[in-house]
Formats: structure tokens, sequence, C-alpha cells
């Protein structure tokens, strides 16, 4: 019996097949990637492989994340998707450029910046529709206009976000106008943008069918290389690993036991009545796993398991024809927000099943 349960089992040589064929897919169109390392909490050893599969930067939220990953030798331009204002001095010392949205914050990091005797580079993130993160494009220049004028401080790019927080997809509309924004800056600042970035794992499908993708040459991906997949529809994206990640639990208890409960039904641990159909005796399996380590709805299983409950520390499953016994182990595939959990609990281990050389990092 494995002592590490549950754990997630992660295949390197498969994340950095994934980069190495993403970063040459865009890359036709001349479209550098930012490996985006926040759902595997920072994890230096996946950062590693996605720089062996060609990622130009590595993209992280929380500045934790890229210390640790600074700290455990990872050679690359780290890159802050967001920018809190009270770590703006930490921000400066480790990470090449942050996303800006804040005059502020922008402040901020010139003080710093100027203290420590470097400059700082910054994407000035721009409101597309999507109504996370950005600078309405009405505000843009003056926005420009105000940053340019801080010491240390270098304007390298502006960006947008898109299909994270309200489901806006990228398409042809919105590329145009953030290349036509980038031109409308260059033009009345007389600067150069290196980076255009255009958005997430989203913009697949866009890039697919434009013809010609302007200004756009860069874009933030997470979770194309880590599960292999667009993120408008969850589908696979041709040639692409998607199994990278797998979730192991062990069986608990195996039982057969009556499908409605008895006695008086209140409320649950969670705060919610819940409702039962009378299925009959079933065979009952606890899996030792639950909410506080894992987005339940987000586990994947083969068609003889289904998931029918969990709590803090248990997830319930049916077995039709599968004799599981105490001991023996139950495989998950994940989606994104299973992954983010899972990677994030401290009660799940990480075990890489093809580690070598090249992945000596962890």
């Amino acid at each position: 019996m494995n002592s590490f349960m549950p754990r997630i089992e992660i295949s390197l040589s498969q994340i950095q097949d994934n980069a190495r064929a993403l970063t040459e897919l865009y890359g036709r169109k001349g479209i550098s990637l930012m490996g985006v390392s926040k759902a595997v909490l920072g994890e230096p050893s996946i950062a590693e492989a996605m720089i062996q599969g060609g990622v130009r930067f590595i993209a992280d939220s929380r500045i934790e994340n890229i210390q640790k990953m600074e700290n455990a030798g990872i050679s690359a331009k780290f890159v802050l998707l967001r920018t809190p204002l009270s770590q703006a001095e930490s921000v400066v010392q480790s990470v090449t450029i942050s996303l800006n949205t804040e005059i502020r914050t922008l402040k901020e990091l010139s003080y710093y910046a100027k203290a420590q005797n470097k400059d700082h580079q910054v994407i000035i993130m721009v409101e597309l529709g999507d109504l996370r993160e950005g600078i309405l494009p009405c505000d843009l220049l003056q926005f420009i206009r105000e940053t340019l004028s801080l010491s240390h401080i270098k304007v390298v790019g502006i960006g947008c976000n898109l299909a994270c927080y309200g489901g806006v997809k990228p398409g042809d509309k919105n590329m145009r106008e953030l290349s036509e924004l980038a031109s409308l800056i260059e033009k009345e600042f007389q600067i150069s943008l290196e980076i255009i970035s255009g958005g997430n794992s989203a913009n697949y499908e866009w890039f697919n069918s434009a013809q010609d993708v302007r200004k756009i040459n860069n874009l933030r991906l997470g979770e194309s290389i880590l599960l292999g997949c667009e993120t408008l529809n969850r589908k696979a994206i041709p040639g692409l690993h998607t199994r990278a990640f797998q979730l192991f639990a062990e069986v608990i208890e195996s039982k057969k036991k009556p499908s409605l409960p008895f006695g008086e039904v209140c409320q649950d641990a969670f705060g919610n009545v819940p409702s039962f159909q009378d299925r009959g005796t079933r065979q009952r399996v606890i899996i030792a796993l639950g909410r506080q380590d894992v987005l339940v709805s987000s586990l994947k299983t083969n068609n003889k398991l289904e998931i029918i409950g969990s709590s803090s520390d248990h997830i319930i499953l049916e077995s039709k024809d599968q004799n599981l016994q105490v001991g023996d182990e139950v495989k998950f595939n994940l989606d994104y927000a299973g992954l983010l959990a899972a990677m994030t609990s401290p009660f799940v281990k990480k075990q890489f099943v093809d580690c070598s050389d090249v992945f000596a990092v962890a």
C-alpha cells in the first residue's frame, strides 16, 4: 500500500511536451508564451518543465510562489499577474514584469525601484469587457501618460484578460481593439511596446481562425499547458496530453448500505438539507479525500463509479460491478478547478512519476 495518500501524480515530461507543442504552434504567428504556474502553487519542477518546453516567461499571481521558484534556482523572467500595493517592495525585488491597473500601486513600485536602483517593467491591463481587471479604453492614454512620468518604471506592453470572470470570448473584435490601442499608445508617446498580451488559454479558438493576429504577440497559458485543453469549451487541443495530473485516494470503507438515510433529516455539515432517492441497497465506498482537499465536482471517475456525496474529509461513491476493498486506490482525472484545489491542499502529496536530471529542481 502506498503510504502517500491521497496523492497527485504529475508527469513532467507530458507538461514539457505540451509546452513545446504550444510554443511551436503559437510561434508560427509570432506569439510568445507566458507559462502560468498559479494552479500548481508555483511548483519549481513544473515551471522548469515549461521552460524546457520553450516558454519564455513564468507568470504567477502570488509573489510567494515566485519567490519559491526563485529560491529553488528557476532561471526565468518572472511575471506577476496581480500587484498588491502592500507587496510592492517584494515585487520589485523578485519580479521582472508586473501587470498593473492602479497609479497608486505604480507609484509604490517606482519608489522601491528607485530605492533598489533598478528599473521595473510593467504591462498595463486594459478592460475589454470581461470586467475583472483593466483600465477602460477611454482612460488609457491619460493612465499611460501618468505612468510614463514615474521614474524607474518602464512600460513594456499592454494586455487584456478575457473569459475568466465574465466569460467574455476572445475574438477578432477585442483582439483588434487591443492592437489598435497599442498602435495609438506607440504613436501618442513615441514608444515601442514589446508585449501585446492578448489573453490566455481561452484564445485558442481565436488563434486558429485568425488570418491576421495583428499586433498580438503574447499569451498567458496555464490550463492549456497543464491539462492540454482550451478553456471556452474545455475541448482537448489536438496532440496535447490531457492527463499529466492524476489524483489517487485510498478506499477506507467498502460496505453494502441502503441508499436512504434513516432517522430525521436536518442540515448537513455545510448547511444544506439533502434529499435522497431510494435506489435500494448499494455497494458504498468511502475514500480518504474530501472537500478540504479538492473541489469534488471537478473529479472525473470511470463509468463504474459514481460520486454520490462528500463531507470535509470523505467522498462517498457507489460502485457498479467494481469490487473495491479497503486499501485499494481510486484514480481520478481533474479539471482546472480540481487541479487548483488539490495542488493547494497540504494533505495531498505531490509525486513526480517521470522525474529526470532535467527536472532536478524540486
